[in-house]
């Protein structure tokens, strides 16, 4: 092998380990940043309307069964060698789940800052959504986990592999929610609730929304989504690729079904089926949200 050609390649090799070195390090930086947040206390009541409000947010509007389980026990929800492993933590008092240790600022820096009790960000944890809950409705998703039969479900604890890595600081996997939060700002106050387009904003920006259909909800593909998952649906009100021509009926059908009005078929990855489980008159008020959007093309996110 001539001299100039193992130049070249000893001088690849160095740059080769010096980027590989250089994601790990910064990547490690960002994933092990510590946070310092200040909690204001919320009151968690303890009667049983709350606690139905509270299975009410975590089934049908928030979500959280979705990633933690029916009986919010904790799944594995990623496990690839190279992308990482993800795993939603068991919620309850069982054995391995995190209620035996949550203090009551601890839930509240984990479910709306994204911060966990050590002070370092929780790994794909929506709490940019979460952040806008209102101090009622986080005191009652609290008192309904804090009802919750315990579940024996000791889980490993999530990494990140190298994939997940570089994917993370090519802003292309947002398992740093923590990172889009601004910490210091006060908690939004939500509209009464009814069947208004204020109060179904709200639900819109706590109810995982923009997490896939995009801060303009024009849709797109979803960011950390499986390579073989649909692109997120157009849901603003233009005539051609989103909703536009839907009527309030449709929409709630929609939900309730999994079929849009030309009966074709929502893939069963969009949450259609914990939507479904939402009031009518929740989703009327999601569906005059939507109608108040800007129309967009479809992909626009």
């Amino acid at each position: 092998m001539p001299q100039w050609l193992r130049w070249i390649l000893s001088f690849a090799a160095i740059m080769l380990v010096a980027l590989v070195a250089g994601i790990f390090l910064v990547s490690s930086w960002r994933i092990n940043r510590d946070y310092a947040i200040t909690i204001d206390p919320i009151r968690v009541p303890e009667s049983q309307e709350a606690i139905d409000r509270g299975r009410y947010l975590a089934d049908a509007v928030n979500k959280c069964t979705e990633c933690h389980g029916k009986q919010l026990g904790g799944e594995i929800f990623i496990d690839d060698p190279a992308l990482g492993r993800l795993v939603a933590s068991n919620l309850t008092a069982g054995e391995g789940g995190v209620a035996r240790r949550y203090t009551r600022d601890d839930w509240v820096r984990s479910i709306r800052h994204g911060v966990g009790p050590d002070g370092k960000p929780l790994l794909f944890m929506p709490a940019q959504e979460y952040n806008s809950l209102s101090d009622a409705d986080l005191g009652a998703l609290l008192a309904y986990v804090k009802s919750l039969p315990p579940v024996d479900s000791d889980l490993p604890d999530s990494r990140v592999g190298p994939l997940g890595r570089l994917l993370l600081l090519a802003g292309r996997l947002p398992l740093l929610p923590a990172e889009l939060i601004d910490h210091d700002a006060k908690p939004l106050q939500a509209p009464p609730r009814g069947a208004t387009a204020d109060y179904g904003d709200y639900l819109v920006r706590t109810g995982g929304c923009t997490g896939c259909h995009g801060d303009h909800l024009s849709g797109g593909p979803i960011p950390g989504a499986p390579p073989d998952a649909p692109p997120a649906g157009n849901i603003t009100p233009d005539e051609d690729s989103g909703i536009g021509s839907w009527s309030q009926d449709d929409f709630i059908q929609a939900m309730r079904t999994g079929k849009r009005p030309d009966g074709s078929s929502i893939d069963p990855f969009m949450p259609w089926k914990a939507n479904g489980r939402m009031t009518d008159e929740d989703l009327s008020a999601i569906y005059l949200a939507l109608r108040e959007v800007e129309p967009r093309e479809a992909g626009g996110r």
